[in-house]
């Protein structure tokens, strides 16, 4: 039979190691910036589009779930989850329904799989914008995939998006590099 050698009446703490995921905390922090990139998307987004001929047209949802992934580290399953959410708020303001499903899940997978190689790393310095150039060049490298597929393989469709996808990734590449530390810092987050 098991003693009970706690004192009456005092309150039990139970210690647990946090090894990170998407807690109800996690997907608050993608919910606000999701819905922030949401309403950058609508303003800042087609301002950006207009003034550069359409050369640049930042996806605020792509910087969004790479900082969610960047702040919550999750592991491969919970960032497709990250992926996959933030192609439904997509979902509305699209050209091409459903592609997003296939860009965004792949594409956060992969931020996490560079987040969680190398933040561990002499390189976690750079792995913010670096990794955000990456999974947006992939994101828009697969929907252009996708929607050629549906276009019978327009090449004509390649030519035009091939560098509008490029300058859309140094655009967010930057502007994650620039807040990650911010938004951690402002978070309480050390590392």
């Amino acid at each position: 039979m098991s003693q009970n050698t706690q004192p009456t009446g005092s309150a039990r703490t139970v210690n647990a190691v946090d090894r990170g995921g998407l807690d109800i905390k996690s997907l608050v922090l993608l919910a606000v910036l999701l819905a922030a990139g949401f309403i950058l998307n609508f303003t800042v987004g087609k301002a950006i589009s207009a003034v550069s001929g359409g050369a640049i047209a930042p996806e605020f949802i792509i910087s969004a779930f790479c900082l969610t992934i960047l702040i919550v580290r999750p592991n491969l399953l919970q960032a497709l989850v990250i992926g996959l959410i933030s192609a439904a708020v997509i979902q509305v303001t699209t050209t091409s329904p459903g592609i997003d499903f296939v860009a965004e899940g792949v594409a956060a997978a992969v931020m996490a799989l560079i987040v969680n190689a190398g933040m561990s790393t002499g390189a976690k310095a750079i792995i913010p914008t670096v990794g955000t150039f990456v999974t947006t060049f992939l994101s828009g490298f697969i929907f252009m995939v996708i929607k050629m597929a549906m276009m019978g393989f327009a090449t004509e469709l390649a030519a035009v998006m091939m560098p509008v996808i490029a300058l859309t990734a140094v655009f967010n590449a930057i502007l994650v590099g620039a807040l990650c530390l911010p938004v951690r810092k402002a978070l309480g987050l050390n590392d």
